[in-house]
């Protein structure tokens, strides 16, 4: 038995131009991240090979194209429709590109037929981002965004009512999805501040818990590893992967600090 779930998002273009955009503009909409990749310590960009059996990959050599096949094209109808098989999960997606008054509506169905290991983030993230995108396109260079080497952490007792208060009131632009409450599924909630990662953590009901903790990329995480044992620094946490690799020490004080493996483009700069 298989399961759907979609979603849709209205954006000011002909669907010519959404199609376009949707797979030849991928690295300017699918923002970079710790985690919005599969291998984030690997991935250069997305890129969508055009026509039936074109490929959708995480790009980990730059030169060659080479990297995680994450799907295959299976429709290819420029300003109409969109589709492709997982490689990675049983998940099955198809973009739709239906003309509006004004537009362009562009919906995302995937419809899981087993395993889930990410497939369906297209449809939870395109609203958000893609979207985004399209407003200001038009007023920015086309061009991926690239991430700094520093980022930080804040902990809440209630991380889905801070990240929403953090939006509304201080204006701070989400980069993906934030939670509509407590208890729903995450492992934090992403704001960008230029370059920079602002991740919100649960502070696990503990007021006297750390409440922030910078996150500084580095290009070995392993020799970082290394040496902060051999200085004799507390480790809170050892070497972890998902999308991003990292691990977390302590300070002389107490304080947390979190060293991650730099991306590709980090280390080119």
């Amino acid at each position: 038995m298989s399961d759907s779930i979609s979603s849709s998002v209205d954006v000011a273009v002909d669907t010519t131009t959404a199609f376009k955009v949707f797979t030849e503009e991928i690295n300017c909409w699918w923002l970079q991240g710790p985690i919005n990749f599969h291998d984030g310590t690997q991935a250069y960009e997305k890129r969508i090979e055009p026509g039936v059996g074109g490929r959708i990959l995480e790009v980990y050599d730059f030169a060659s194209g080479d990297g995680l096949e994450l799907g295959r094209v299976t429709a290819w109808d420029p300003g109409t429709r969109l589709a492709w098989s997982s490689s990675i999960d049983d998940v099955v997606t198809e973009v739709r590109f239906e003309p509006i008054d004004g537009g362009t509506r562009v919906t995302v169905i995937a419809t899981i037929a087993g395993e889930d290991k990410g497939g369906t983030a297209w449809v939870r993230m395109t609203p958000v981002w893609l979207g985004g995108w399209m407003q200001k396109r038009d007023t920015e260079p086309r061009e991926a965004k690239r991430m700094s080497r520093l980022g930080l952490a804040v902990h809440y007792e209630d991380p889905v009512a801070a990240a929403a208060w953090l939006c509304d009131v201080f204006a701070l632009e989400p980069a993906g999805n934030i939670p509509t409450k407590q208890g729903d599924e995450f492992m934090w909630i992403e704001f960008h501040v230029g370059n920079a990662s602002l991740m919100v953590f649960d502070r696990d009901g503990n007021k006297a818990a750390v409440t922030h903790t910078p996150w500084v990329f580095v290009d070995d995480l392993d020799e970082r590893f290394e040496h902060v044992q051999q200085r004799g620094a507390e480790i809170v946490n050892g070497i972890e992967h998902h999308g991003a690799r990292w691990f977390t020490a302590a300070d002389l004080e107490g304080n947390h600090w979190t060293f991650a493996q730099a991306t590709p483009w980090m280390q080119s700069t």
